[in-house]
């Protein structure tokens, strides 16, 4: 879509071809680009069909209409498009049902009940940082969505979120307009990625965000309230809507929410925002996209069982980068017997094998001289498809973290790598009344019954 653009900025007619259940992805992309006139032609054709048959028979029926797209004068409307509805600074007056129903009716929602961000609850949440309300972070994509900080406030308070969130919120949202992510192509794909925000620093204390048992459970408002709230900051400023932007196949849960901090007291190695540059004592949140979880116990609880079913779970079928989260157990009981992070990850590259002929890119032959799109580290292809190959070519694509509950179950969280996807850590600075802030929210805390 964006090459038709660019091809219609270049005074050059052009026309897109879609297949139908992309219409309205095709439609905000265009419209997202300040060029809602570009003309597009649903096409039967499913997306990625090989069979040549197909294809000349979902095709053909269309050339009239490319030959219109492309020779048919522009309309009044695709020379001057409406300009999109500007809504009032207070949208709506009545009882927290209605509101509900009159955000929800408007697809500003994730489905569930939220606050109402009523000019005083935005207030409050705005003192949670020294940047004034006008303040812009940037432009989220696909829309180009100007991200104020007033604006992410607001999906703060709908979200549930404490004006402590707010930095922390401030920086998630820094970290998507880093090109590095590639959120242009995990927040739209059809793969169903969902962004794992993993908190590093004092910040975890600060604001309680679990570390331990259930990290990816509800019950933590820090936890829940953050992720919640980028949600829907990546929903309603970005533009990203399930069905219309997001393509999603399957969908991910995960796309509600996944913030986990690390362990660091009872880690044995230097907490994840140390390996990428930061000091222990600065505040930290890094992103990865995944797109599949899973939950793994070790053969036996000692190095060799441990690290033995990780290589035995790292998927053949994909290109993954991964995320390993060991709780504080298994992580000791490696330090212990020599394994460094680096060594883990080393050792998993390196032994992480199938037969060639079970490999993905059995067909492509990576040489020396070879170009690589992949971004893969070079490997000469076997002579034999029994020959081993590894799965994951190269130790940058595995990041190690520390957390979760007792007992030596650990979590293996991939996500496709876009040339190699990148863990993007950003610092996370606090106001000036920080501390005095802390303590006005701390006492927010559940206090269970036991039976």
């Amino acid at each position: 879509m964006y090459d038709a653009i660019r091809v219609e900025e270049l005074d050059k007619p052009a026309v897109v071809i879609v297949n139908a259940g992309f219409v309205a992805t095709a439609k905000t992309a265009a419209s997202g680009r300040g060029m809602p006139g570009v003309r597009i032609i649903a096409s039967p054709v499913i997306p990625n069909c090989i069979d040549e048959a197909e294809v000349d028979a979902g095709i053909t029926p269309l050339i009239k209409d490319i030959v219109a797209g492309l020779t048919k004068p522009l309309s009044a409307e695709e020379k001057a498009p409406s300009q999109k509805e500007e809504h009032p600074r207070i949208v709506f007056r009545g009882t927290l049902k209605e509101v509900n129903r009159f955000f929800y009716k408007r697809g500003w929602t994730d489905g569930l009940p939220v606050l109402p961000p009523t000019e005083e609850e935005v207030a409050e949440m705005l003192s949670g940082t020294d940047l004034p309300p006008d303040h812009v972070v940037g432009q989220l994509i696909p829309r180009l969505g100007k991200v104020t900080v007033e604006r992410i406030a607001i999906n703060a308070v709908m979200a549930g979120a404490l004006p402590t969130h707010m930095p922390v919120l401030i920086a998630a949202a820094e970290i998507l307009m880093d090109r590095r992510v590639y959120f242009g192509q995990f927040g739209v794909s059809t793969g169903s990625f969902a962004p794992m925000w993993l908190i590093n620093g004092p910040i975890r204390n600060d604001l309680r965000i679990n570390c331990k048992t259930g990290i990816l459970s509800p019950g933590d408002i820090a936890n829940s309230g953050i992720g919640r709230a980028i949600s829907l900051i990546i929903k309603n400023i970005g533009g990203i809507r399930k069905g219309v932007e997001d393509m999603g196949v399957m969908g991910n849960p995960g796309k509600i929410g996944m913030v986990v901090g690390e362990n660091e007291e009872e880690s044995p190695w230097d907490p994840l925002h140390v390996d990428h540059g930061l000091a222990r004592e600065d505040s930290a949140i890094t992103v990865h996209f995944m797109d599949n979880s899973q939950l793994i116990t070790p053969y036996h609880v000692d190095d060799n069982g441990i690290l033995r079913v990780l290589i035995d779970n790292i998927n053949p079928g994909r290109q993954l980068v991964y995320t390993i989260i060991f709780n504080a157990e298994t992580a000791r009981i490696l330090s212990k017997r020599g394994w460094s992070k680096q060594d883990v990850r080393e050792f998993i590259s390196e032994y992480a094998r199938v037969p060639a002929y079970q490999h993905r890119v059995w067909e492509r032959v990576f040489t020396e001289a070879s170009p690589n799109p992949w971004g893969l580290r070079r490997q000469q292809m076997p002579i034999s498809p029994m020959e081993t190959m590894r799965i994951i070519p190269n130790p940058d694509w595995i990041r190690v973290f520390v957390a979760g509950g007792p007992l030596s179950s650990m979590g293996l969280y991939g996500g496709d790598h876009f040339d190699v996807q990148k863990w993007v850590t950003k610092k996370i600075q606090l106001p000036a009344n920080w501390n005095k802030l802390v303590a006005k929210y701390k006492n927010i805390v559940p206090n269970y019954s036991l039976y």
